[in-house]
C-alpha cells in the first residue's frame, strides 16, 4: 500500500516533485483555486486528491510546503491541525520560521531542483535527523540526495544545485548560439548541444571535472583554444560569483 504526501501549493516546483512522486507515493495536493487544482491533475495526467486550504487539516500528514516564501506568514491561518513531518522547499526560509507559521512534530528543509519531474533532481536536507531516513527516501525518489548538518550548508548547497539549472541553462543556450554564429543551423546547434549536456552528465559523475578537462586538452589544440577564451572572459570568476550571490540572497529571504 502506497504511502500518502500532501503537497501545499500547487506551482512549478510542486509539479516537478508530483511527477516524481506519483508512481511511489499517494498524493494530495491542496491550494486555493480548485480550478488550478484541476489543471494541475491534468497536467500530472493521474488521478490526485485535490483540496482547498478551507476544507484542509494537515493533522498527522506529511507535508511537503512549496508556497512562495513570501508567502509563509499567511500558512498559519490556513493550515489546522498538527502535521507529522513538515518538509519545506522555501529557499532562504529557516526551520524556526517554519515551526513559528506551522505546527509540525518534526521538521526538515529540503532544496531540490526542476529536475524533480525526470526523477534526477539533486536534493539537498537537513533538520530534524530522526526524519533522515525517511527524508533520503522521499526525496530519492525524485533524483539524488545529500544530508547536510547545517541550515548554513543547505543555503550554499541552495546556490550550487538548487538555482544551477538556470546558470547551466544561460551556458547550455550560449554554446548554441556560439555554433549559429560560426555557422551552424539553429536545429543542428541545439541538438549537439543537448547531446554534449547528456554525455557529459554521466561522465562528470565518475571523474573530477579537472582530470576531466585535462584529459581532453591537447597541447595547442581547439579545447585550449578555447578553453583560454573562457578563461579571459572570466566565465570560471562569474560561476564562482553566482553561487556567492546565489548564497547571499538565500540569507536575506
Amino acid at each position: 500500500m502506497k504511502r500518502s504526501i500532501t503537497l501545499v501549493g500547487n506551482g512549478n516546483m510542486a509539479f516537478a516533485i508530483a511527477s516524481g512522486l506519483i508512481s511511489s507515493y499517494d498524493l494530495e495536493v491542496v491550494g486555493r483555486d480548485m480550478n488550478k487544482l484541476n489543471d494541475f491533475e491534468t497536467r500530472l495526467k493521474t488521478n490526485i486528491k485535490k483540496t482547498l486550504y478551507k476544507d484542509f487539516n494537515a493533522q498527522d500528514k506529511t507535508l511537503i510546503l512549496c508556497v512562495k516564501p513570501a508567502n509563509i506568514t499567511s500558512m498559519k491561518e490556513l493550515i489546522k491541525g498538527r502535521a507529522k513531518t513538515l518538509y519545506s522547499v522555501l529557499a532562504g526560509t529557516g526551520i524556526e520560521i517554519l515551526k513559528a507559521n506551522i505546527d509540525a512534530q518534526n521538521y526538515v528543509r529540503s532544496m531540490p531542483n526542476l529536475a524533480a519531474n525526470i526523477k534526477k533532481s539533486m536534493t539537498t536536507l537537513t533538520g530534524d535527523t530522526a526524519c533522515k531516513d525517511e527524508a533520503l527516501d522521499i526525496f530519492g525518489s525524485i533524483g539524488y540526495t545529500l544530508w547536510v548538518s547545517s541550515e548554513k550548508e543547505l543555503n550554499i548547497a541552495t546556490a550550487v544545485a538548487g538555482s544551477g539549472p538556470a546558470y547551466l541553462a544561460l551556458i547550455a543556450e550560449a554554446l548554441a548560439d556560439g555554433g549559429v554564429k560560426q555557422g551552424l543551423k539553429r536545429d543542428d546547434a541545439m541538438k549537439l548541444m543537448r547531446g554534449l549536456f547528456a554525455g557529459f552528465a554521466d561522465l562528470v559523475q565518475d571523474v573530477h571535472p579537472a582530470v576531466f578537462k585535462d584529459a581532453v586538452m591537447s597541447p595547442g589544440g581547439t579545447t585550449a583554444a578555447g578553453y583560454s577564451a573562457l578563461e579571459e572572459n572570466g566565465v570560471r570568476n562569474g560561476c564562482i560569483k553566482a553561487v556567492e550571490a546565489a548564497y547571499k540572497r538565500a540569507t536575506e529571504l
